[in-house]
């Protein structure tokens, strides 16, 4: 079941979930769900619902490397989740012309 992808309504209900207060927070989310929103499980799920339980700053904290996941928050669903989220995209190729 974990590795089950979410259906299209449950990534929205995710999604919506996942906003956030601080700008900082909702570039890396906007950015996650537009890489692997359509690749997403409900182990992913699970580690970002974990994710979105912090508070605004704890959770810039661990998106900018300041701090690690650590007590309950320290799991390998949080983990993944949170590796992927730290992930940039590939920078686009400069314009020609």
């Amino acid at each position: 079941m974990a590795e089950q992808l979410l259906d299209e309504r449950e990534r929205n209900k995710l999604q919506w979930r996942c906003r956030r207060g601080l700008v900082e927070n909702d570039l890396f989310i906007e950015q996650f769900f537009a890489t692997y929103g359509s690749g997403l499980t409900a182990r992913h799920a699970l580690g970002l619902t974990v994710l979105m339980d912090l508070a605004d700053n704890d959770l810039l904290d661990l998106l900018l490397r300041r701090k690690e996941p650590a007590g309950e928050v320290d799991t390998p669903e949080v983990r993944e989740v949170l590796e992927l989220l730290r992930r940039r995209a590939p920078a686009a190729p400069p314009l020609v012309g």
